[in-house]
């Protein structure tokens, strides 16, 4: 069993283009531990110098990486599929080390993240155009797929190996460099993988990982360098706002993976034990530090009390807050203080309004970032904490009457990125989900994302899509030759 202290000493803490390298003037920045708010170790603070240094080295390996055979790069991204699982233990522990979450989620998103280089190594080879003859009979068509080129990726901190392995593995696929610029508050899971990328064969230059506490001043200057041509983005939708206009210059290829607010919809005909599974699932998963969390409960007032009763004695039963390290632990810490704050103040936001805290609802004291498993009820419309996105462990749960009201109160947000929805009606089950205004929808599952399914949502959560056959279209380019 690897120790804290082992798995810390084989991170990389400079910056990664080709290998390790400092950053310029030498700054770096720590990274804490949430459980106790105690530094873990520092790490290469880059400039814009530094993020031209990383597309440098992209630009001068993407000819020769597109030329790559589809075979040979896919057989890079299973190399680095086995690698990442072989040290699956390692990995989790650092993600828990700098995130917070409990083992058994980092465990998870070990085996969720290194799927994607695992799917998209098959997909590498399954690149497709055509060939047809003119309907008018002057000529053939032919539709060849390119890589776009050198892509930048700014992931988040949630899940610090899953997010970057859902952009890495379809654009090494595709045949584009790619450099990415890791959440600040957990760099250290990118910075191993792109050091087991290297090991596993993957040529210098192709990855690059730059850390920084000052994301804007680095990466606007690579947003306006006609050599990058595309952004990919997964965090929220203010900043993927401005992102979208600083690419605009560029006229850059963008995908974004931006904010939730994701309704969980109990009808009267739903298997209730069932439900409260699945909301256990949907709400607690990575502590609620997800953009797929359940944000909203939507019950049906038929089942509202026996939901809600259940839903308690489950979370009571079953939800340990502790370090994320304590065996015993199923929910750790948030990841900061700022992220406790958001959360505590949503919470008194809504009591202040009316809400009834049922179970948790106070931080408790002592060091680290921690908030227990908290269920809210009788919340008013105007409450904050249903309009914006909690990213914490708090289930409100609002009723509901009829069928078209629980519709229209799951689709009042701006956001769109999933909805879960429980009934035993086949009909009702396709009617609402046909009518859920959201790029994805779970029927009686609480856990939806899977690497060969599209990911991604509409209207504020964003556009494009990641996993799948989809998630590889976002790295290629469409070319048309005409021929005679």
């Amino acid at each position: 069993m690897v120790s804290e202290r082992e798995v810390l000493e084989s991170v990389p803490t400079q910056l990664w283009i080709g290998a390790g390298v400092d950053a310029t003037g030498g700054a770096e920045f720590p990274v804490y531990n949430p459980a106790d708010g105690q530094i873990l170790t520092h790490v290469a603070d880059a400039t814009p110098e530094d993020a031209m240094r990383a597309l440098d080295a992209a630009a001068a390996v993407q000819a020769d990486w597109a030329a790559t055979p589809a075979r040979e790069r896919g057989e890079i991204l299973r190399a680095v599929f086995e690698q990442l699982t072989a040290r699956a233990e390692e990995f989790a522990l650092l993600m828990t080390l700098e995130m917070g979450k409990a083992l058994p989620e980092s465990r998870n998103e070990v085996r969720y993240g290194a799927e994607f280089f695992r799917w998209f190594s098959e997909e590498a080879v399954r690149v497709h155009g055509r060939y047809l003859h003119a309907p008018s009979g002057t000529g053939r068509i032919m539709v060849h797929k390119q890589p776009v080129g050198p892509c930048l990726a700014i992931t988040p901190w949630n899940f610090p190996l899953a997010m970057g392995t859902r952009k890495i593995g379809p654009a090494l696929a595709a045949g584009c460099t790619m450099i990415v610029k890791p959440a600040s508050e957990t760099p250290l899971t990118m910075l191993l993988l792109a050091k087991l990328c290297s090991e596993a064969g993957l040529p210098d230059g192709v990855l690059s990982v730059i850390t920084t506490k000052h994301s804007g001043a680095v990466t606007g200057p690579l947003l306006q360098d006609p050599r990058l041509r595309k952004l990919t983005f997964t965090g929220s939708t203010e900043v993927g706002r401005t992102l979208v206009e600083q690419s605009a210059h560029g006229l850059l290829r963008t995908s974004m993976e931006l904010g939730g607010n994701a309704p969980f919809v109990v009808f009267d005909d739903a298997d209730v034990d069932a439900a409260v599974q699945g909301a256990m699932l949907a709400k607690l998963r990575n502590g609620g530090e997800a953009c797929t969390a359940a944000n909203r409960f939507h019950v049906q007032s038929g089942v509202a009390a026996e939901f809600t009763t259940k839903l308690i004695e489950a979370m009571t039963a079953s939800v340990t807050l502790g370090p994320g390290t304590d065996p015993d632990t199923t929910l750790g810490p948030l990841v900061n203080e700022n992220q406790l704050n958001t959360v505590r103040d949503l919470v008194d936001d809504a009591v202040g309004a009316g809400a009834t805290v049922r179970l948790g609802g106070k931080a408790p004291e002592g060091p680290g970032w921690f908030y227990p498993a908290t269920i809210l009820t009788d919340i008013p419309p105007g409450a904050k904490i249903l309009r914006e996105e909690v990213f914490g462990p708090v289930a409100p749960i609002v009723t509901f009457d009829t069928e078209d009201e629980g519709l229209a109160a799951a689709n009042d947000t701006e956001f769109g990125l999933v909805s879960y929805v429980y009934t035993r009606d086949l009909d009702r089950a396709l009617r609402v989900a046909e009518g859920l205004e959201s790029g994805m929808v779970g029927i009686n599952r609480g856990v939806i994302s899977d690497p060969a399914a599209p990911f991604g949502g509409v209207k504020a959560s964003g556009f494009g899509r990641e996993g799948g056959t989809e998630g590889i279209e976002e790295y290629l380019s469409t070319k048309y030759i005409a021929l005679t």
